[in-house]
């Protein structure tokens, strides 16, 4: 049995939250439990509406022991009442938006987010009867305007994927509120560490737990964290109804990366303070955002919202032509840093991103909106996740490849 999730430090929370010691064997380290059914010990139901999460483990779909578990020590981690686990971000972002919304229902979403998202909600969405409005999330009274009698859910991404642009969660909330419609942030680059979305006020907090939260890029998960009404109409949905249920043994891979989680921020924090410092000062380097620097453009904001500034950050360096020159030599040439896509991981891992593939293939932006996401991306960004290795390593392997 599970001991209190009631710990005061995050670091005591992160390592302890969720589990105890085997009450068998007494084993200190969690079991895997891989079992697809369990043995009852009473006559009880056949549907999954009749379960409760005091009810005994029956079938793997229902509940797991291992998922229960990293599940209890994210929301303990989040401060939530509840958190459902999923097979990936993406089924997350789905739990989420095929939930709450139906057809002739209305959502108000970021124009600028994780590109699976940004395609289900101008592709999926609209062919399920679903409307759909995007919003530059930063424009507070297009967001306000953006509100309809029929508007159910808000949904944002702070900082945003990839050009690190953040949303003013808590006022955000407050629009949520007075039209009667849920927030579901996708708060993935802060981490639980970095950004307490629920005390900002939002319903669904999100996560690919693939990312920081597992931390080591071995296993793929997703979570949403909110209150135990609401995560509890999730399990029903989109893990027993949709099937989207996480592997036992990527629980356990990604609840003992999570022990550390606190630990790991402090470290990807400091790398990437001391890398974008370094491009910020590098003559190849045009433009540089991380929300820890005075210059971001939103600085005020990341302080007043995040306790952690993350490892994440995206620069510019010119046109596309000498984009895709740089990211033809960091494939090639790159010894410390991987060029690889995802991100939160103890590696470093950098992506080039030029802006006309983008919009073509995910946000597909004009006018106003293009106007805003290129002050962050210019003709395409890097996308750098600063892993946890020696921060004169990472910046000695940059400049070799700027030249």
């Amino acid at each position: 049995m599970a001991k209190s999730n009631a710990y005061r430090g995050l670091s005591t929370t992160a390592i302890h939250a969720g589990e105890g010691p085997d009450p068998v064997t007494g084993a200190s380290a969690p079991n895997i439990v891989m079992s697809s059914t369990y043995v009852a010990e009473e006559v009880s139901g056949f549907s999954a509406h009749e379960l409760s999460v005091d009810s005994p483990f029956l079938y793997g779909r229902w509940a797991n022991p291992s998922v229960r578990s990293l599940e209890n020590k994210i929301a303990a981690l989040e401060g939530t009442e509840s958190c459902l686990c999923l097979a990936s971000g993406m089924a997350a972002a789905s739990a989420i938006f095929f939930t709450v919304l139906s057809a002739g229902y209305h959502a108000v979403i970021s124009d600028v987010s994780y590109a699976g998202v940004a395609e289900l909600a101008r592709d999926t969405l609209p062919r399920f009867g679903i409307e759909v409005t995007l919003v530059d999330m930063t424009d507070i009274a297009a967001v306000e305007a953006a509100i309809r009698p029929n508007t159910k859910l808000i949904h944002t991404e702070s900082p945003a994927n990839p050009i690190m642009r953040l949303t003013d969660l808590a006022a955000i909330s407050e629009i949520a509120r007075r039209a009667g419609a849920k927030h579901s942030c996708d708060a993935t680059f802060a981490s639980p560490v970095g950004q307490k979305s629920a005390d900002l006020g939002v319903d669904y907090v999100m996560h690919s737990i693939t990312k920081y939260i597992g931390g080591h890029g071995d296993a793929i998960g997703g979570a949403v964290c909110g209150r135990a009404e609401d995560i509890n109409a999730l399990t029903v949905e989109a893990a027993i109804h949709h099937g989207g249920i996480l592997s036992p043994f990527n629980a356990w891979l990604i609840a003992r990366g999570m022990a550390t989680l606190p630990l790991r921020m402090r470290g990807h924090q400091e790398g990437a303070m001391a890398v974008a410092q370094f491009l910020e000062s590098h003559p190849k380097i045009t433009q540089v955002f991380y929300p820890g620097l005075e210059s971001h453009p939103q600085h005020e904001l990341a302080k007043r919202q995040m306790r952690n500034f993350s490892g994440m950050l995206s620069f510019q360096v010119g046109d596309e032509e000498t984009g895709t020159a740089l990211a033809a030599r960091m494939a090639d040439e790159l010894q410390v840093i991987h060029y690889a896509v995802s991100l939160g991981h103890h590696r470093s891992l950098v992506w080039w991103m030029p802006t006309a593939g983008i919009m073509e293939t995910s946000f597909r932006l004009s006018g106003d909106q293009l106007k805003s996401y290129r002050d962050y991306a210019g003709d395409g960004i890097f996308r750098l996740s600063v892993g946890l290795e020696d921060a004169e390593d990472l910046i000695a392997d940059l400049d070799r490849v700027l030249g």
